[in-house]
């Protein structure tokens, strides 16, 4: 028989062993729950900005199978001028709708098969931007193989004056490529687009960057291994970087997509002007039209950022010449 006080003693031991085997089966389950109220917390952030986000794209959308009485209804007031044709003061709050009163399709026939107006400009869009992206990538990928595979002071000088023209604005080139289009003689004409374009810095030098991250290990192994430089360049060196260029290609069409300064500087004929800038002039007899318009327009764009996607963030992310 075992006395009392041994008898309490070996319950408090067993006490005590229970509550060490309990602390860190608590301790995680009071962890799991901190991390995922972090989670939901995030999440709901996520969702919300999200919301704002999509919202004019939503209102877009849905707005462009509105009639257009009822587009006036609900924002006309913005649109209105007064009798010297400036606008009005708008006092009253406008009527944000998502879901039409009465679905109509006249406005997508108006654009599409009545207005043929509409089509040119959006294929005047097509036909400035597809050039201008390919033909960047093929100049910027030559440009960039040579930054990235040799060094020396002039090649440095050049590199660096890439980048002070990369950080400029291209407002703030406007008046250089006017002068220098002029000087040429193709004001007027699509090369006054095409050109500055396909010559832009923006491409070499993120194509720079994104070789510099080749293992030059990789290079000095194809050399001994008897590869020339276009074997290098175009067997080695582009299978590499086969996300830059898609995540490159995508930024490219969005931005010279949505390019309206170059045109109107350089473009007089305004039956040569992309879709973009002839958004920006739709008046207000036309506003059941601009929401049906800026659908048409946003169609290539979004095709594109779905279809590559996982390739402008591998591009943008990836850090390697070669992947773990």
């Amino acid at each position: 028989m075992e006395s009392k006080p041994a008898v309490k003693r070996r319950e408090k031991a067993l006490a005590v062993s229970r509550t060490v085997r309990k602390t860190p089966s608590a301790n995680r389950r009071k962890k799991e729950r901190r991390e995922s109220r972090i989670i939901a917390r995030r999440t709901a952030a996520a969702v919300f900005f999200a919301f704002l986000f999509l919202t004019p794209v939503v209102l877009t959308i849905t707005n462009s199978f509105m009639t257009p009485s009822e587009i006036n209804a609900n924002y006309g007031a913005i649109f209105a001028k007064n009798d010297t044709g400036g606008k009005v003061y708008v006092s009253e709050t406008v009527n944000l709708k998502f879901i039409p009163d009465m679905v109509t399709f006249s406005q997508y026939a108006s654009v599409l098969f009545k207005s043929p107006a509409y089509l040119i400009k959006f294929w005047n869009s097509v036909i400035y931007v597809v050039p201008i992206v390919v033909f960047q990538l093929l100049v910027a990928a030559l440009a960039a193989y040579g930054f990235a595979r040799y060094s020396g002071r002039v090649k440095e000088f050049i590199f660096f004056a890439y980048i002070i023209l990369m950080l400029m604005p291209y407002q703030v080139t406007l008046v250089p490529n006017f002068l220098v289009s002029s000087f040429l003689g193709i004001l007027d004409t699509r090369w006054a687009i095409w050109l500055p374009g396909i010559f832009s810095p923006f491409a070499v030098y993120m194509l720079t960057r994104y070789m510099q991250r080749i293992p030059y290990s990789i290079y000095e192994a194809a050399s001994i291994d008897g590869a020339g430089e276009w074997q290098i360049f175009s067997q080695i060196c582009l299978p590499l970087c086969r996300g830059g260029f898609a995540s490159i290609a995508i930024l490219l069409f969005i931005d010279y997509w949505n390019m309206v300064e170059q045109p109107l500087i350089l473009l007089s004929n305004e039956e040569m002007h992309p879709l973009s800038v002839f958004l920006s002039r739709i008046n207000a007899g036309e506003i059941s039209l601009a929401f049906a318009v800026a659908v048409v327009y946003m169609i290539l764009p979004i095709l594109l950022f779905i279809y590559g996607e996982e390739s402008l963030v591998e591009g943008i992310m990836y850090q390697g010449g070669i992947k773990e």
